[in-house]
């Protein structure tokens, strides 16, 4: 289960002595997550100093060394640390995975002189990268960016560049079209025997001289691994050709590497290298969009999600939509402001279409024309609809459905429970006018559509995301929307979660630590009584409205809400009902847990890997977790529960540093489950030291089915994409079901069914077919399913439709006129400048002209006539005589103009306006010379 970016640093744990690509264990050495992280953090935080010069607002660097926390703070957003934190760690481990599932594939790692595959797979995952950020796929981004990095810097430690005396990164590596230098031949011997354990001069004079590019070879097969003659070794106790002369190796993966001595350059340059393509993302993005893709938002971080049936009986509810949607738009400006809006509407057979936006107004707009009608059949399409939200909402998402008819699609709930656990998401249910809703309060036109037994699909499906089955009358819909305003809180934790079917009689406790405001607890359910125990042994019973324990409660249908006093401590709440219930208990606190399961890696080298599957029920198993909100957090207890008992399973503790934790278990729980954390905190010795609790909301279940999956991840609309997979049972054999669904409803053809025996594999191709008319940039999510009736597993894989590129070039600038009135008094005195910007005869066309550095005004046109010229002008106080354009064609190429008004040399300097792509090619430019070095971070 990758969930969206929850599956935490299983890079740790690694071998060191199997690692293909900068060490991975903690050392003195550096390794991918310390490259990568510190590379990101780094730029982050320089994107959100030059926002903050362009507004006008103070800045303060954060202190070395940076951590998520800091830089969300700095950046003025510190509710988004959690969020930030999980995209670093899911680029990392998307890194880092590269040596467990490509291991062996030379391209990835720059080995055996493969400099041309190596830089296509960076160059056409960086148009992944860039195309999924103009449709605001972040997870689709931060995947392939993850991938990318790793071939990205393990060319420093695995080719001959950093002996090759150069000391500033390749910038060609990440720019289509153009040559990263002169590449040994095949014929042309590059290496001799290293000097015993000496290989400090094993390469050749005339390669250094020549300034050829090489890279040693690998292979970790016994007697069968082969080099061309007179090539270098990738070195280390692992690679087989190492002893074949020439001896040695040339890898600077750690200061023990046959180079050790250049590791620092080698990690040092993948570093830079790491900030450069960052930057180029950034610059393709835009300073606002790269730091969504970050996790980093202003506001909440979250998504206003909602799923609508918009048939003709839905009139009602959806005025009370748009009530609860005016009301949270309102929070624009504000820390619990939405990161993202989403509506997918849905009747029968329509679905959709989905609308996404990060703009308040337009959401607003989309909102008040959506209008009900149609319908009148007695089912709808609503879980074709959730399907469509959970794939494109973020992950960790809250969703709010609502509808007042049971779901035509029934046959897609596995697939839905799929992307549930799959993105960790909570789904509500706000179902209006359900049997159980009291006849007294129902108005007299109001006829229930959905039965009991209907209903419960919905209920299954929100006890299995952690959220809730609301069921009200629709005059009582508005009262039960509370819940959704609670939700929008960035730090919303749960303390405890339990259902219960049938009811009985039991007692559950949760923790209330001293950083948790704003306890509530949630109840659905009919006929139920409780009874809440503080920590002070005082207590209150459910029919109090307000008291010592009790702030304030209220009841609507089948669902009330009790919101607690704040008092730290262990509290119990006791229910009695023999009736179904769900019990939910949720706070605010910056302190929280990301997981995710893992499973130690079959492949060439030993590691840990994120599962993209459930887990294996009735074994031991492994988790990951990595706490947030705190530096000095520590895990005391990870249990298993089960979701519909009291039994529990706890494992084994393992810090890994960093606030990472390995979790083992001696057996996985063959039914549902919930991953519960305990811990505690000194906060840094500056008060009593805090224990905490907290809970996952999202219910997970194991299998003893096994499927398993790989494709490449570039999804070509012109050609037909094959995905094929394995399916294995550890259970009895005989016929299983096959099930495949993608979220863009691509047309796809795939076994429907596959002969299995015990303990063998049966092999299948899922073939999926996208028109040629998608855009790119589209994320397409596939889940591949497997059901013997008995038992159910998936796999999730997503990929990125590209369209073929042939445009290379960045964007060109033109100076039309520079005009200027500046004197001594700057102040009084303003430029204009008129450029024309051009994507060329061949270009994609100019997608946006934006003002990079400059506190001027600008503004943009087309050419009367000719729409493949844009017109800017810029005017600006003579105070401010520099500034930089930024403009982007449509395929995400990036150039970078530069003008000034200088008094002293204006018509000399007006005459030397520079296009390019990256500002390191600016340093020539000796006025820009130390801003560029700042924007890269380099201090």
């Amino acid at each position: 289960m990758t969930s969206s970016g929850l599956a935490v640093l299983c890079l740790l744990l690694l071998l060191h002595t199997g690692a293909q690509g900068f060490g991975i264990l903690p050392g003195k050495s550096l390794n991918h997550l310390e490259i990568t992280e510190s590379a990101i953090l780094n730029v982050t935080a320089h994107v959100c100093r030059a926002l903050a010069q362009a507004e006008g607002t103070d800045f303060t660097f954060p202190a070395q060394p940076l951590t998520a926390g800091a830089v969300a703070v700095a950046c003025g957003a510190p509710k988004s640390s959690k969020s930030f934190r999980r995209a670093i760690i899911f680029i990392t481990l998307m890194n880092v995975r590269v040596d467990l599932r490509h291991a062996l594939n030379a391209s990835f790692h720059f080995d055996e002189e493969m400099f041309d595959q190596g830089k296509k797979i960076i160059t056409e995952g960086l148009k992944v990268v860039k195309a999924s950020n103009t449709h605001e796929n972040y997870e689709a981004a931060r995947q392939k960016l993850g991938e990318i990095l790793h071939p990205l810097q393990d060319f420093y430690s695995h080719s001959n560049y950093v002996e090759l005396g150069n000391k500033s990164p390749n910038f060609n590596l990440i720019k289509s079209g153009s040559s990263i230098g002169t590449i040994a031949a095949e014929s042309r011997a590059t290496c001799r025997n290293c000097d015993g354990d000496n290989c400090t001069n094993n390469i050749l004079e005339d390669i250094i001289r020549e300034g050829i590019l090489t890279s040693g070879y690998f292979g970790v097969v016994p007697l069968n691994s082969h080099k061309p003659e007179g090539k270098c070794s990738h070195g280390g106790a692992v690679d087989q050709t190492s002893t074949i002369e020439p001896t040695g190796g040339i890898n600077k993966d750690s200061f023990d590497a046959s180079h050790g001595h250049l590791h620092m350059e080698a990690a040092n340059l993948a570093k830079a290298a790491t900030s450069d393509l960052l930057e180029d993302v950034r610059r393709a993005a835009g300073d606002r969009e790269f730091l969504q893709m970050m996790g980093i938002s202003k506001g909440s971080s979250k998504a206003l999600c909602f799923v609508i049936d918009t048939t003709k009986s839905m009139s009602d509810d959806i005025a009370t939509v748009k009530e609860v949607a005016n009301a949270i738009i309102t929070n624009v400006g504000t820390e619990n402001e939405p990161a993202v809006y989403i509506l997918v509407p849905f009747n029968d057979p329509d679905v959709g279409p989905l609308i996404k936006t990060s703009d308040a107004v337009i959401f607003k707009t989309v909102i008040d024309i959506l209008s009900a009608s149609g319908g009148g059949d007695d089912e709808e399409m609503s879980l074709s609809g959730l399907q469509m939200a959970l794939s494109n909402a973020p992950s960790n998402s809250e969703i709010f459905l609502f509808t007042d008819a049971p779901a035509k699609d029934k046959h897609l709930k596995s697939t839905v429970t799929a992307y549930i656990e799959r993105t960790q998401s909570v789904v509500n249910f706000m179902i209006s006018g359900t049997t159980v809703v009291n006849r007294r309060r129902r108005r007299n036109d109001e006829k229930p559509k959905i039965a009991a037994s209907d209903a419960q699909l919905y209920r299954d499906l929100a006890q299995a995301s952690g959220g809730l089955a609301i069921e009200v009358s629709k005059n009582e819909l508005l009262a039960a929307t509370s819940i959704i305003t609670d939700s929008f809180s960035p730090s919303l934790v749960t303390l405890l979660q339990a259902s219960r079917n049938p009811g009985r009689t039991e007692t559950f406790s949760f923790i209330v630590d001293e950083t948790v405001t704003n306890v509530i607890v949630y109840i659905t359910g009919l006929s139920v009584s409780f009874t809440v125990i503080s920590p002070t042994g005082a207590s209150e019973v459910s029919t109090s409205s307000t008291g010592s324990l009790i702030t304030s409660s209220q009841s609507v249908g089948n669902f009330k809400t009790v919101k607690l006093q704040k008092i730290a401590g262990t509290w119990s709440i006791r229910m009695v009902s023999t009736d179904p219930y769900t019990l939910k208990v949720i706070g605010q606190s910056p302190l929280d847990f990301l997981f995710d399961f893992v499973e130690e890696s079959n492949g060439t080298f030993t590691g840990y890997d994120a599962l993209d599957t459930r887990p294996r029920a009735g074994v031991n198993g492994s988790l990951l977790v990595s706490l947030s909100g705190s530096d000095t957090a520590t895990v005391t207890e990870v249990a298993l529960v089960e979701s519909s008992e009291s039994s529990e399973i706890t494992g084994v503790v393992e810090p890994q540093g960093s606030g990472n934790f390995l979790v083992h278990v001696d057996r996985i729980p063959s039914v549902e489950f919930m991953v519960r954390v305990k811990g505690q905190d000194n906060n840094n010795g500056s008060r009593a030291t805090i224990v905490f609790q907290r809970q996952s909301p999202t219910s997970f279940r194991a299998s003893n089915l096994t499927i398993t999956a790989d494709s490449q991840s570039i999804l070509d609309p012109a050609k037909p994409f094959s995905v094929p997979f394995s399916v294995m049972t550890n259970g009895k054999g005989g016929n299983v079901t096959i099930r495949a669904n993608n979220n863009r409803r691509f047309k796809s053809t795939f076994p429907t069914s596959l002969m299995l025996e015990t303990g063998m594999s049966a092999n299948g191709t899922v073939t999926i077919s996208a028109p040629i008319t998608t855009p790119s940039g589209t994320d397409v999510t596939l889940t591949i399913e497997v059901d013997d009736t008995e038992d159910t597993n998936y796999i999730a894989l997503r990929f990125s439709v590209i369209n073929s590129v042939t445009d290379f070039t960045q964007p060109m600038c033109e100076q039309l006129s520079l005009q200027a009135n500046c004197s001594d008094n700057c102040s009084s005195a303003t430029w204009e400048l008129l450029v024309q910007v051009t994507d060329g005869a061949e270009g994609s066309g100019v997608r946006n002209v934006s003002l990079k550095k400059g506190n001027g005004t600008i503004t943009t046109s087309l050419a009367p006539g000719n729409e493949n010229i844009t017109l800017v002008s810029y005017n600006a106080s003579c105070c401010s005589p520099e500034m930089e354009l930024r403009v982007v064609d449509r395929v995400g190429n990036v150039g970078v103009c530069f003008y000034s008004y200088l008094e002293s040399s204006s018509e000399a300097f007006s005459a030397s306006t520079k296009v390019t792509q990256s500002p390191l090619l600016c340093l020539s430019i000796v006025v820009l010379g130390l801003y560029v070095l700042a924007e890269l971070g380099i201090q």
